[in-house]
């Protein structure tokens, strides 16, 4: 059984409920009359009725929950708690009324404040911005993260003595572009439960860099060691159980043989299966050299660091790529 395998016939088991505020998209229907048939999730897909089922009339949407936030029956309910939570930023009656009118995206995860939905997938049509903005205005950060952040789960094609799980995680590659050592603790500790929750894995973190405790250092231009260094102090002392280690480079952290030589005394060194790059050049460019030259699968990116699920699809994305994302986010809740 493949790893997307996995991911799915966990997100049968859990039965969560996710939200898709884009029902304009024929593809965001399309996939959530197959999330359903799978039965990997419970949808609730928002906008018009009407509207959906005549502008895709070939599609079975049987078991779909459709809410139009224009006529919802909690459309007050959620006006008042959006000015409740951004009343000091200026939200009036008549401003949240607007923007719950326009922005589904914040209606949704409104949904997912309140209960009502388990998790929130978007972005098929609309800017990253515009699904992570209300995801930082509404749903806020997990407790004990400030960062919200970005993760992509490796899968390898086949046998690979220096990644025995057949799995690994990556992070950040695609949100935080120079993230300080405070945020790579949080992004280090966010890419562990991602880990243990989406790629079913036991978490061994490597905090990485082009040094292996203090072989190299950058202290005159850039000060990168240090920053990793100070971030995994950081990350050591908010998670004390995690097993994690740093700074390391990535020989040492996957290749038994070096990280017996370069750190003889680390559980993390040889052994590590949770990659965490100083910034967004290293992450996007190592992700990507994983998935061109060592044909590894790139699942995600998978945002992590919100105290409940939302996810950003590209919109370029497949209707399989929305389906794969849904169950992501269901493991997620």
């Amino acid at each position: 059984m493949n790893v997307l395998e996995k991911i799915k016939d966990g997100a049968k088991l859990k039965n969560k409920t996710v939200v898709l505020p884009e029902g304009e998209d024929a593809r965001v229907v399309k996939a959530a009359s197959e999330i359903i048939k799978e039965g990997l999730a419970k949808i609730v897909l928002l906008g018009n009725e009407a509207e959906i089922k005549a502008n895709n009339p070939d599609v079975d949407l049987t078991g779909v929950q459709i809410i139009d936030p224009l006529t919802d029956a909690k459309k007050q309910q959620f006006i008042d708690l959006l000015v409740e939570l951004r009343k000091s930023k200026g939200m009036t009656e008549e401003l949240a009324k607007e923007t719950l009118e326009k922005d589904y995206t914040m209606y949704a995860a409104l949904m997912l404040k309140v209960g009502d939905v388990d998790g929130l997938v978007s972005g098929a049509c609309h800017s990253t911005a515009n699904t992570l903005r209300p995801g930082l205005q509404v749903i806020k950060t997990a407790p004990g993260i400030k960062t919200v952040s970005s993760s992509f789960v490796m899968v390898a094609p086949g046998e690979n003595r220096h990644n025995p799980d057949g799995v690994a995680v990556f992070a950040d590659c695609a949100i935080n572009i120079e993230p300080d050592a405070e945020q790579l603790a949080d992004i280090a500790i966010s890419s562990a439960e991602t880990a243990k929750k989406v790629a079913g894995i036991e978490p061994r973190v490597a905090m990485l860099s082009f040094s292996t405790k203090g072989s190299g250092n950058d202290d005159k231009f850039f000060k990168s060691v240090p920053k990793m260094q100070e971030a995994t102090r950081i990350a050591k002392e908010l998670a004390p159980d995690l097993i994690l280690d740093g700074e390391f480079q990535f020989d040492a952290a996957v290749a038994p043989e070096v990280g017996k030589l370069k750190a003889p005394d680390s559980k993390v060194a040889g052994n590590a299966n949770v990659f965490i790059f100083p910034n967004i050049n290293a992450g996007n460019i190592g992700y990507k050299i994983a998935q061109r030259f060592g044909n590894y699968l790139a699942l995600g990116p998978i945002c992590q660091g919100f105290a409940k699920p939302i996810n950003d699809l590209s919109r370029g994305c497949s209707v399989e790529d929305i389906i794969a994302v849904v169950a992501i986010t269901a493991l997620q809740a």
